[in-house]
């Protein structure tokens, strides 16, 4: 069967124009629609559910920027490139790093309040693979929200916002130029059923897959919707195979599925130690930064340790650190699952946690259909490479927003109708969870060619479903799993967040970007310069 074009769904009943769509209002959506606005572009924001909700708002450990004294933009691009392995895009970390701390201080401009040192100046900690205090944070482990509801602030009145919208697919000229998009409001607004926007320019700042795989630190709304659409509208995606692992998310149990909850990076900053079941730090001589290592090397340490016992997690030792001031929403958490984090030890384990692939863009946002941008953890800008350095994901979400916008107010794109799509489909909802196994048992920490086609096979196997929410999501999950496990399947080696059981090392002539698209209707994963 050939992938199709287009979600299955009824015709637009009301429509929208604007100068600007965008889709998503975490911290890249709602900082590109504020600059955008005042540019005096007429913007629509779609949000999936309420414009405060988001992956933004689950950020707790903060974000990084060369904010401190002896700290320098070039200190914090090495670090970006070491936890990378060799597939960062040079520019694109230098443009990261050097618009880095312009860009913290504009959002203290716009009200985000930073914790403070008793001095008066941004406290700073540090998180796996900073060799320095870099990681600005807010409210303890807050820092998402904080800077969510700075943005929410800024927002005021200053354009329009539809929620409890999913966005199905884009809208496309005869030349392939972006006209907008459909969506579906669900059922909570002042409009419903389908619509569309009707724009020459679409920003999708819609966020991670978390989905994808049975269990994620990301909110349930993280259905790769993003980079679906493109996709379909044949937009390239990158790096798909890159998916991190969080070492220490809270274990709550085998049969535990969905959001689990993250017991941040910045708790080891502050002195915890990872300990297997015999009380043993096991990060202790295995790297010279300790707990403290990339997360991969922390993630891929941790299976192996529990591979080794015969363990469902390890655990957390924590007890010397004050929770109640450092930490008080883990703290909260913990105390609601029975567990008290002063006293005790708290079960850890890895969960997907962040993507470092997505719809393929330049130094400013732009995709390669015209008029389709993309920003945030939707986006693949090459700054993460094989793997997110810690709290670079906040930063890379407002720097390159800003780029996008800057763009926008300098650039117009023609108006013209939109055609039909050729080729609707939409996938069975009721294959959901069986979907999700197969890709945590074959395309999550651990891989091999042997169970990545087998996932393959099981994808296949996925039949058409009836028009709803739950199976246009499952469309999306199916669009980003397949290009997940075709990059991961051909790329041999273990490099950054992708790990090869078959191809346990890493080989140079890997130090290539891998690139996937769909072309009539089949999905393409070729090499690429990096």
């Amino acid at each position: 069967m050939k992938l199709p074009d287009s979600l299955v769904a009824e015709p637009p009943g009301w429509f929208i124009d604007a100068d600007v769509v965008v889709v998503g209002s975490g911290i890249a959506g709602l900082t590109t629609a504020i600059r955008a606005s005042r540019a005096g572009l007429n913007v629509v924001v779609v949000t999936k559910s309420l414009v405060e909700v988001g992956s933004t708002r689950w950020a707790q450990g903060g974000i990084a920027a060369a904010l401190g004294a002896g700290d320098s933009p070039q200190a914090h691009m090495d670090d970006t490139l070491v936890a990378g392995a060799g597939l960062c895009d040079p520019d694109a970390v230098r443009v990261l790093v050097e618009s880095g701390p312009a860009a913290v201080r504009r959002l203290i401009g716009w009200g985000a309040e930073f914790d403070r040192t008793p001095e008066g100046d941004i406290a700073l900690t540090r998180e796996g693979g900073h060799h320095t205090d870099r990681i600005a944070h807010a409210g303890g482990d807050a820092t998402g929200a904080e800077i969510l509801r700075a943005l929410v602030a800024e927002v005021g009145q200053s354009f329009q916002v539809i929620e409890h919208a999913l966005v199905l697919d884009l809208l496309q000229d005869d030349l392939g130029c972006t006209q907008g998009v459909t969506l579906h409001v669900m059922g909570e607004g002042q409009i419903g059923g389908v619509g569309a926007i009707l724009a020459p320019t679409v920003v999708l700042a819609t966020g991670g897959i978390g989905q994808v795989f049975m269990a994620s630190t990301n909110p349930t709304v993280a259905t790769g919707d993003g980079i679906g659409l493109g996709m379909r509208a044949g937009a390239a995606v990158a790096d798909m195979e890159f998916v991190q692992f969080h070492p220490t998310v809270m274990y709550l149990g085998p049969r535990a599925v969905g959001q689990q909850p993250l017991v941040s990076e910045a708790v080891r900053g502050e002195g915890a130690v990872l300990l297997d079941d015999t009380g043993h730090r096991f990060m202790a001589g295995v790297h010279p930064l300790e707990e403290l290592a990339p997360r991969d090397v922390v993630a891929k340490v941790t299976m192996r340790t529990m591979r080794a016992q015969g363990t469902e997690h390890v655990w957390l030792d924590g007890r010397r650190i004050d929770w109640a001031k450092r930490f008080p929403t883990i703290l909260a958490t913990c105390l609601e699952h029975g567990i008290d984090p002063g006293l005790d030890l708290i079960p850890v384990a890895p969960a997907q946690h962040y993507h470092s692939g997505g719809l393929r863009t330049d130094l400013w946002g732009r995709t390669s259909v015209p008029g389709l941008y993309a920003c945030g953890e939707c986006s693949c800008t090459g700054v993460h490479g094989a793997n997110r350095l810690a709290s670079n994901s906040l930063l890379e979400g407002l720097v390159f927003a800003d780029r996008i916008a800057e763009v926008l107010a300098g650039q117009a794109y023609a108006r013209r109708d939109p055609v039909d799509k050729q080729r609707p489909w939409t996938a069975d909802a009721g294959a959901r969870h069986r979907f999700q196994q197969a890709m945590t048992e074959g395309a999550g920490v651990l891989r091999s060619a042997q169970s990545l086609s087998t996932t393959l096979k099981t994808l296949d196997q996925i039949g058409a479903g009836e028009p709803s929410t739950a199976s246009w999501e499952m469309t999306n999950l199916l669009f980003v799993g397949r290009a997940l496990t075709q990059a991961a399947l051909l790329r041999e080696e273990t490099r950054g967040s992708h790990w090869r059981e078959d191809f346990p090392e890493a080989d140079d002539r890997w130090l290539v970007r891998l690139q996937t698209r769909v072309v009539d209707g089949h999905m393409v994963t070729e090499e690429a310069e990096l």
